[in-house]
């Protein structure tokens, strides 16, 4: 399909191909180049050409006026948990009355909670379960997800779980890239832990690399979960089948994960709550991007992570949802807009940087996606009539989505 955006009152994050294939970093983020009063042609599926009103090409398109409506390009949400077999609304009454995420995870619950009820979900209803949530994050504007396995613990169960994310990849509009998180947590039953590990490693990953079943791999490193070592000999073990690493790091502590995340050279280090200078230091130079999560902190009532101290020493940061059942039950990337404002003091331009172009190199999809660029997907939100593009993470209860385009095609009006 063709289309031919009109009118358009600004259209944000403009990129020429020369900076629109690298991360935002540093006093960069607060910068969101946009065109006021532009145009955006969209010819099978991808960006042909954008530009002000007054150059706008005669061409034989469907148009779409937005007048007085903003046009920006659908988010990345380059870390989740998509596929899960159950909510976990009793931990959450739990934690109102006082127990910490570790208190809840020793007597069963957490991570081995969904874990047990996954293994008992089939592959079509697990499919079934995560397709009510791959609508809802369209709705938000995702149209790039990553999916990680991590509540199977099992062979089977991780295998089946990487399926599905895999199967959203085919059958939605979603861009998906799938990572393999079998170090998520230790199963009660396996008294000797290196004996799980080496599940991990000489059964499992042999596995999902034989079906082509993940592009990343992630281990929870933290204490109580997986240590430094075992988070360094793990990653070299997914490295050695192709896959890159992404780290669970520093969430609930400061656990060694991002210095094992730039050594190992890691695409992002996730999570970030716990961060000192050492942490800072580590990842300058490195080509790991901070990857924060405020909605795990939000619903945990943790720490948050120190965005403005790392954009300060020059790095770059990604936004995501981390979208699970346990610690972060939202899919809502305008609301860690909101979140990230509010809580990390960045500003909605860099907010909305981080959560397009920085998200997309989390993801390893910037080639195509997290910008307004000729060549990159036809994949865009129109909002609807609101008085600044700041208005979106400002009114963080409100929808301020009218319109989503994934490829050319429009999603819902």
């Amino acid at each position: 399909m063709d289309l031919l955006i009109i009118n358009i009152k600004d259209l944000v994050q403009t990129r020429t191909k020369k900076n629109a294939f690298n991360w935002v970093a540093g006093n960069n983020m607060a910068m969101l180049p946009s065109i006021e009063n532009a145009y955006l042609h969209i010819k099978n599926g991808i960006i042909s050409e954008f530009g002000m009103m007054s150059n706008v090409p005669e061409v034989s398109s469907e148009i779409i006026d937005a007048t007085n409506r903003f046009v920006l390009p659908t988010f990345v949400d380059s870390h989740t948990h998509l596929v899960f077999a159950a909510s976990r609304e009793a931990e959450f009454v739990d934690k109102i009355k006082g127990m910490s995420y570790a208190e809840i995870a020793q007597k069963g619950g957490g991570i081995l909670n969904s874990a047990k009820r996954l293994q008992k979900a089939t592959e079509e209803e697990l499919f079934e379960f995560a397709m009510q949530r791959v609508n809802e994050i369209i709705g938000f504007g995702t149209a790039c997800v990553e999916i990680k396995s991590g509540y199977g613990l099992t062979i089977k169960d991780e295998l089946k779980m990487l399926r599905v994310a895999k199967r959203i990849g085919k059958e939605t509009p979603l861009t998906v890239k799938t990572t393999f998180l079998g170090a998520h947590a230790i199963p009660k039953e396996y008294v000797d832990r290196n004996e799980y590990i080496d599940l991990v490693i000489h059964e499992m990953l042999p596995r999902v690399a034989e079906e082509h079943l993940a592009d990343y791999i992630d281990v929870f490193c933290e204490k109580g979960f997986f240590t430094p070592e075992e988070t360094e000999r793990i990653l070299l073990a997914g490295g050695s089948y192709g896959l890159k690493g992404k780290i669970h790091a520093n969430q609930l502590n400061v656990s060694g994960g991002v210095q094992i995340g730039v050594k190992t050279n890691s695409l992002s280090v996730d999570h970030l709550e716990s961060m000192g200078q050492e942490e800072i230091d580590a990842l300058q130079g490195s080509s790991t991007m901070p990857t924060l999560l405020p909605g795990a902190a939000f619903f945990l009532r943790t720490s948050y992570p120190p965005a403005r101290d790392m954009m300060s020493a020059g790095l770059p940061v990604a936004l995501a949802t981390d979208y699970n059942p346990g610690s972060a039950p939202s899919g809502s990337m305008p609301f860690m807009l909101s979140l990230a404002c509010v809580n990390m003091r960045m500003t909605p331009q860099e907010a909305i940087n981080a959560a397009t172009m920085n998200s997309a190199y989390a993801m390893d999809v910037l080639d195509t996606h997290g910008s307004i660029t000729v060549g990159k997907a036809g994949s865009v939100i129109i909002t609807k009539e609101i008085p600044s593009i700041e208005y979106i993470p400002y009114a963080f209860n409100t929808d301020s989505i009218e319109t989503v385009i994934i490829d050319g095609v429009i999603m819902n009006a």
